[in-house]
């Protein structure tokens, strides 16, 4: 056989025998210091700029995942449930809830901490799915995620639901969508 046709026979088998990798080995921390250019007139922390810190902190986790370059497929749901203000310490934590063939689901959990008044509150929580993408932008294939704790298995089983959903309100997008 020549040996260029075994040479792409196997990094073709080798593209799908991607080792499984354990949730804890992409979980991920950002801490940020909310400065007043982060903030509004009321000195609380601008929307946009807590979404942006979601998004750098979700591409950690998919990014160690996955060892390639990601991109941001889509963000579920996102709720501000306390203020955040100037001076404040936001501390975000990631981890890779499933795998799919191309992509993940990384989960974000948003927290606020006044280390002056040694308080910590919940501020956010947010499913982001990545893709692993070469260079070029061409979809590649990441490897599973092992969960090992009763609370990675029920996130490993949840996120399997939302991405039924998920594909579900895509399809119903696409058919109703308006005549152009």
């Amino acid at each position: 056989m020549d040996s260029k046709v075994m040479d792409k026979k196997v990094m073709d088998k080798k593209d799908f025998q991607i080792a499984a990798r354990a949730v804890r080995e992409s979980q991920s921390e950002l801490a940020e210091i909310v400065l007043p250019n982060d903030a509004n007139p009321l000195n609380a922390l601008l929307g946009g700029r807590l979404m942006h810190w979601i998004d750098l902190a979700g591409a950690l986790a998919a990014h160690r995942h996955s060892r390639n370059y990601v991109v941001t497929a889509s963000i579920d749901h996102l709720d501000f449930l306390v203020p955040v203000r100037v001076g404040d310490l936001v501390i975000l934590r990631s981890s890779v809830n499933r795998a799919f063939h191309t992509s993940m689901e990384v989960g974000v959990k948003v927290w606020v901490e006044n280390y002056i008044a040694a308080s910590r509150q919940h501020v956010s929580s947010a499913y982001l799915t990545f893709v692993a993408v070469d260079r070029h932008g061409r979809h590649l294939p990441v490897p599973q995620v092992i969960p090992e704790t009763d609370m990675e298995k029920r996130r490993y089983e949840d996120a399997g639901r939302r991405r039924e959903i998920r594909q579900a309100e895509r399809q119903r997008r696409h058919v109703h969508s308006p005549a152009e």
